[in-house]
């Protein structure tokens, strides 16, 4: 996912650079994937929400019954908590960057702009 992000941003910045691009194709297809990159942003703040409740509650359960399994259950959601927030760390980023490039091409747009018309 990370080499398929960078080098999609790359490609919609080489074609801003480009004064021969499309720009209101590239409007279209860049709303298209910002729609995909929200959608998968969404799915990973869910499922770090989830591990971070399990982890929660695993230290929980073990803070109450002082069951050595709670606490291991409790470090594994940790070891797996870290590489869900880096990874959400990084499509919150990246959405970000997707609507730099968006006002970007905007502005290049002459006529019609991106917010009188969301074709």
């Amino acid at each position: 996912m990370g080499k398929y992000f960078g080098d999609y941003i790359k490609s919609m910045l080489a074609a801003l650079e480009n004064e021969n691009s499309d720009f209101p194709e590239l409007k279209k297809e860049i709303l298209v994937k910002i729609q995909f990159m929200q959608h998968e942003r969404l799915i990973h703040f869910l499922v770090t929400m989830m591990f971070a409740l399990l982890m929660i509650m695993c230290f929980t359960a073990f803070l109450v019954s002082e069951n050595m399994g709670m606490l291991a259950a409790a470090a594994l959601m940790l070891i797996l908590l870290v590489p869900y927030i880096g990874h959400y760390y990084f499509l919150e980023n990246g959405v970000q960057k997707l609507y730099y490039i968006y006002d970007k091409i905007c502005e290049k747009i002459v006529t019609g702009g991106c917010y009188e018309n969301n074709t």
